[in-house]
């Protein structure tokens, strides 16, 4: 029989709260939501106050559908105990809710005697945090993120959704501003922290780059006593981080890339339109791996993975192999194949979110598409760039021009500045929104051509992706293009 993830009395106690039926009090709970729309029957359905809608006004609701029970304030338990299990946690000068899932989250990580893990960075932590499920998950029972979720909430929901036979726990954690990923970490208490690079990614909200290396140096605040830190060598900012690891009790410090003086340094990177072959002199142990997605930067990215496998004492040598298994998370990368006519298109769906970085990887990675047509590039406006955001989308078309790309369609203010910067030759449309492209992407695209959308996701970019697989028809393909942030 399978252990349930919490009881009633147990969640409660540990939320500092009451159950209010006190005839449920053993009840199984098997699961952990914010959302009715993805409750599952069993679920502790914590009552959030968002910023646009109540978590409580879908109490109700929650239980309805088969929810174990909710968390709710103390101020609406007795209006909403009629309609189920609830349990009343006291109010507080925030959202009393949300900092009960925070006490939860706490106690899962103080039963656990889980691995844990934690990753951050400009770009490509999502991605890492999914190679590390990937290769942990064949040495053990392995528990991470969902999507994306490393924020004020999504760290603790993803913390208090583990269960307590856990071997492996990985976390992605987030940031917009400064001060944001230190109590994350603190909750979260790895033993291994990874920063995968310092982009100029929100750089709205700070005044230079190192401002954002900073921010993510945080990440270090909440590891454990003699654990390891593990930072990108290649990095400019890697000296500042070195020195947020040596302020924190990391016990040691790990460093990889191309660098020379990298401890797990990469030898070799050999790039192929559907794969990667990485030569790696990890702590002085020689390692060489097939990488099941390109990208020279998946592949640098890679070496984190193997880093922290190492750190962990975990088998290197099966983790080599699972990474020739590894595929791209939901719009970053995934390939697949239009049937147009007679013939076939290659859709890259890089749709989830994009930064000056992220597109350069991208744009990349098309390059090496094997493809007998057009390699075009889809692009939305990229949020969150402060000041210098016209320059940034203009100075993209140094990338596009290096490498090679024939067609650029673009979507929003911001990208326009970046069309008007490329010559007309590679000029296709511009449109203010990307419901605006969508015609002229599915009027454009021909047999044999490779195609890449990406965008941040306020964009919306996705809805081209669905609009090309639903005109065309859409096969998902084995094979997958790597995620670039």
């Amino acid at each position: 029989m399978t252990e349930p993830l919490w009881t009633l009395d147990t969640a409660a106690a540990a939320m500092g709260g009451r159950a209010v039926a006190d005839a449920a009090a053993s009840r199984d709970l098997s699961g952990i939501s914010i959302d009715t729309r993805t409750l599952k029957v069993g679920d502790l359905f914590f009552a959030i106050r968002g910023e646009a809608r109540d978590g409580h006004d879908f109490v109700r609701d929650a239980l309805a559908r088969g929810a174990g029970a909710a968390v709710v304030a103390e101020e609406r338990a007795a209006d909403l105990a009629e309609a189920g299990p609830v349990i009343a946690v006291p109010a507080r000068d925030e959202d009393g809710v949300l900092a009960a899932m925070r006490g939860l989250a706490a106690a899962a990580r103080a039963r656990t005697g889980a691995r844990v893990l934690a990753v951050t960075g400009s770009v490509g932590k999502t991605g890492t945090k999914e190679a590390l499920r990937h290769v942990l998950a064949a040495q053990g029972v392995t528990h991470a993120s969902v999507a994306s979720y490393n924020n004020h909430w999504g760290v603790p929901l993803t913390l208090s959704r583990m269960p307590a036979a856990s071997e492996f726990g990985v976390f992605e954690v987030g940031m917009n501003h400064a001060g944001e990923i230190a109590p994350l970490t603190r909750l979260v208490r790895p033993e291994i922290a990874i920063v995968t690079t310092v982009e100029p990614v929100h750089i709205e909200h700070f005044r230079s780059l190192s401002g954002i290396a900073d921010a993510k140096g945080e990440i270090f605040y909440g590891l454990e006593p003699g654990g390891v830190a593990i930072v990108n060598r290649d990095n400019p900012n890697f000296e500042r981080l070195e020195a947020h690891a040596l302020a924190s009790r990391a016990g040691r410090i790990v460093s990889f890339g191309e660098h020379r003086e990298a401890d797990v340094r990469a030898e070799r990177i050999v790039m192929r339109p559907d794969l990667s072959i990485v030569d790696v002199r990890a702590m002085g142990q020689a390692v060489t791996y097939q990488l099941g997605t390109p990208g020279r930067h998946t592949a640098l990215n890679s070496l984190a993975v193997i880093a922290a496998v190492q750190a962990l004492g975990a088998d290197l040598a099966l983790a080599a192999l699972s990474l020739a298994q590894l595929r791209p998370p939901v719009g970053r990368g995934a390939r697949t194949m239009l049937r147009i006519g007679d013939g076939e298109a290659l859709l890259v769906d890089e749709s989830y979110n994009a930064n000056p970085a992220s597109i350069r990887a991208a744009l990349s990675t098309l390059a090496g598409a094997e493809t007998a047509g057009r390699r075009i590039a889809i692009l939305g406006d990229m949020m969150e760039l402060g000041a210098d955001a016209p320059a940034l989308h203009r100075e993209l078309a140094g990338a596009v021009e290096e490498h090679g790309i024939d067609l650029v369609l673009t979507a929003g203010p911001l990208m326009q500045e970046l069309f008007e910067a490329l010559p007309a030759s590679r000029r296709a449309a511009a449109r203010p929104t990307s419901a605006d492209l969508v015609d002229p992407v599915l009027d454009l695209v021909r047999p044999g051509d490779a195609v890449m959308v990406k965008g941040s996701n306020s964009t919306r970019m996705g809805r081209i992706v669905e609009a090309l697989k639903a005109r065309y028809g859409a096969q998902d393909q084995d094979l997958a293009v790597g995620r670039s942030g």
